[in-house]
């Protein structure tokens, strides 16, 4: 397996070689040359396995350069009942017949992104050591990002993490569970402006060569290759947890702001897993959706991008959405290229009237948006007819999804956070407090340790060295 660029500007490389970085030296996304392809019989085989063998049957297809007892013993210390509260990782909580929510939110951070992440922090860990070197982190986080990443790396030998994430528009949680850490090698900076800010400085610094190499800079954000594989793993343990049979079609509704997690279900499709339709939500910053009903993908200037009460998903640049447009094009690096400068000098493109347009169809993308009331609308009807309470984000992947949802296919939601995160929304929703779970109780009240920066790349890159490791 040998990973190249959505560019074209990067020779092929290793796993281990493109893990701890973020853009490819031209700008672009790293991704495998080819999807590997399981027969039916190999599909089969995979029912029925604990989380760790299913994740390391499905990963170890994307990694050649890591010896496989290592890095099945990297997953086993991963994905732990001790780590993720559940012998099952992701549990599947079925509402109806036909109707699920994968419950992707046990991690450290109550959050889907623990998944991912957790894994990350080992594979960094681990190749540092053999390489005998240190890595600087920069991410930027919309929300649960920045404190997935943080819980993963926090201790972790040769690593620092630099976190940028807009001051004020995170949930009062969200804020706590990162600016709370104490950890020395764990840097919050908080930046006075919008996420998509956050994601340029970080997308500019990795594009900087030589302060990249200096600093030995790394990247947790969804444009790491090594979490888009980790979060495939879960639809396979949706997929097998509501069938009996591998002929049987499933569709998957995704709340979506950075396009990282459904775009895992997309690899997951592409590998030969029966996913009848990839059910795309946003809130009200529905840049997706916008493509996904017209064709015209238009980034949002800073000030049109919405503060929502579904925050993690306040972004109008989505990062990972240039590796499915590469596949759209037919993975052709001089189209994705032109597309996106078009995207840096214009503002964004369409592909409406051009052919590429028709190969939509076929990858079982569909669309939605969701606004406050109806995120509201669907927290109290998941409460009043099943008896569970949702996060801001799974609502509205539910309120779409639901619009979307064919007869005899089951559907799965996929739950992206647990409620706790979002006390102000349920209790505008419920007139009740979400649950805390144990160890979060006084969280919010825990002195908070940030820096407080403007949206300037220069001088983030002057704290990144004067407190970087060496």
């Amino acid at each position: 397996m040998r990973y190249v660029s959505t560019r074209g500007g990067m020779a092929p490389q290793s796993f281990c070689q493109i893990l701890l970085g973020g853009l490819a030296p031209d700008g672009g996304l790293v991704v495998p040359e080819t999807y590997p392809r399981l027969t039916g019989a190999e599909l089969a085989a995979l029912r029925d396995r604990p989380y760790p063998e299913l994740a390391f049957e499905i990963i170890r297809r994307f990694v050649d350069d890591i010896p496989a007892a290592e890095l099945k013993g990297l997953i086993e210390r991963t994905y732990t009942k001790e780590i993720f509260r559940s012998d099952e990782i992701t549990p599947v909580k079925t509402l109806e017949p036909g109707l699920h929510i994968l419950g992707l939110s046990n991690g450290p951070t109550l959050a889907f992104k623990d998944v991912a992440m957790q894994l990350l922090g080992n594979l960094f860990e681990y190749v540092l050591a053999k390489r005998e070197t240190n890595l600087n982190i920069v991410g930027a986080t919309s929300g649960d990002t920045g404190s997935a990443a943080e819980y993963a790396m926090r201790g972790k030998r040769g690593i620092r993490v630099f976190m940028l994430s807009p001051h004020g528009k995170m949930s009062p949680f969200q804020t706590a569970q990162m600016y709370a850490l104490r950890d020395p090698n764990i840097f919050n900076l908080a930046i006075c402006g919008v996420f998509d800010d956050c994601q340029d400085i970080v997308k500019q610094v990795n594009a900087d060569a030589e302060f990249k190499a200096r600093y030995r800079i790394g990247a947790v954000n969804s444009i790491n290759w090594a979490r888009v594989v980790a979060q495939v793993v879960y639809y396979f343990k949706g997929y097998f947890a509501v069938t009996r049979g591998n002929d049987e079609q499933v569709s998957f509704a995704v709340p979506s702001g950075n396009f990282g997690n459904i775009f895992a279900g997309h690899i997951a499709r592409m590998m030969g897993l029966p996913i009848r339709r990839l059910i795309l939500a946003t809130n009200e910053n529905d840049v997706l959706d916008e493509f996904f009903r017209t064709g015209r993908y238009r980034v949002r200037k800073s000030t049109e991008v919405v503060h929502t009460s579904s925050p993690s998903m306040d972004i109008s640049k989505a990062s990972n959405f240039e590796r499915f447009i590469y596949d759209v094009v037919g993975r052709d690096p001089a189209v994705t290229a032109a597309l996106w400068r078009a995207v840096e000098t214009q503002g964004g493109f369409e592909l409406a009237s051009t052919p590429y347009w028709a190969e939509i169809e076929k990858y079982g993308f569909v669309s939605g948006s969701s606004t406050h009331v109806d995120r509201i609308a669907m927290i109290r009807r998941i409460y009043r007819d099943y008896g569970i309470i949702i996060d801001t984000h799974t609502a509205d992947g539910l309120k779409v999804g639901l619009e979307h949802r064919e007869p005899e296919v089951p559907l799965v939601c996929l739950e992206t956070a647990l409620p706790a995160k979002f006390a102000q929304t349920i209790r505008e929703a419920l007139g009740r407090d979400p649950e805390i779970p144990p160890g979060y109780e006084d969280l919010e009240k825990r002195p908070q340790r940030y820096e407080l920066m403007d949206a300037d790349v220069e001088a983030v890159k002057r704290y990144i060295a004067a407190h970087a490791t060496g």
